[in-house]
């Protein structure tokens, strides 16, 4: 019996040249809750909000979710925003987040999630980014985040999706895990909250360092009261 043909090879200069980085399974690796980041240990404040009574089921969590939604995009996207478009800048504006994070719990999260991402965009797709910062290094996630989507050749709207997308994606995560809701009706929450993600983008897009607010103090307030639980299952 004849031996199979083998698979045809393109010659050299046929061959298609690679995609940018910013090709969809780029994105879709990014926003993968396998990629290291560290956010599986972070519940965004929701494990303190759940334990003061602040969460009550499904339709509370969704309530919930949507205020850190849009102050995620007032407290946090004018660092995204800023390092995308000029990622030599995230030194400074590591800096200057670390100073406006003045919440021990959510400053503590931010420069563990952002470490991670950093050593993880680092050694996966070979960036350089800690060449662009300056002494000292805090690591914070928003700034460093910006700084390397923009590496990687994604528009600034790509940017800011996948960054509130995936905060949106570990929240309702760290929900089921505390058993607040099921996989299924997080995946509903998700889904619902879709044009809500549209108007936070939206919004979220125009804005800069000057812009800087807290729209939501209770949670923060709430979340700076975590490492005060008498059981905790998340880091922050």
């Amino acid at each position: 019996m004849p031996a199979p043909a083998a698979h045809p090879t393109a010659p050299p200069e046929t061959r298609p040249v690679p995609a940018r980085r910013s090709d969809v399974w780029t994105f879709l690796q990014l926003a993968d809750s396998a990629f290291p980041t560290g956010g599986f240990a972070h519940s965004g404040g929701l494990e303190a909000l759940w334990q003061h009574g602040e969460l009550r089921g499904g339709r509370g969590l969704r309530d919930r979710l949507s205020e850190c939604l849009w102050q995620c995009a007032q407290a946090l996207c004018p660092f995204v925003n800023v390092a995308h478009e000029d990622p030599a800048r995230v030194g400074e504006l590591d800096e200057l987040c670390d100073a406006w994070t003045t919440n021990h719990v959510a400053n503590r999260a931010s420069r563990a999630q952002g470490r991670a991402f950093v050593n993880a965009v680092e050694a996966i797709f070979g960036l350089r980014l800690r060449a662009a910062g300056k002494s000292p290094y805090h690591g914070h996630y928003a700034p460093w985040f910006g700084a390397a989507t923009a590496q990687l050749g994604f528009e600034h709207k790509q940017a800011l999706e996948l960054f509130l997308f995936t905060n949106l994606r570990s929240w309702i995560s760290s929900a089921v895990r505390l058993n607040i809701i099921g996989p299924t009706e997080g995946q509903a929450i998700q889904a619902d909250l879709a044009p809500t993600l549209d108007a936070v983008v939206a919004h979220a897009g125009a804005l800069r360092l000057e812009d800087l607010a807290q729209t939501a103090p209770l949670i923060d307030l709430f979340q700076a009261a975590h490492d005060r639980l008498y059981s905790r299952l998340f880091q922050s």
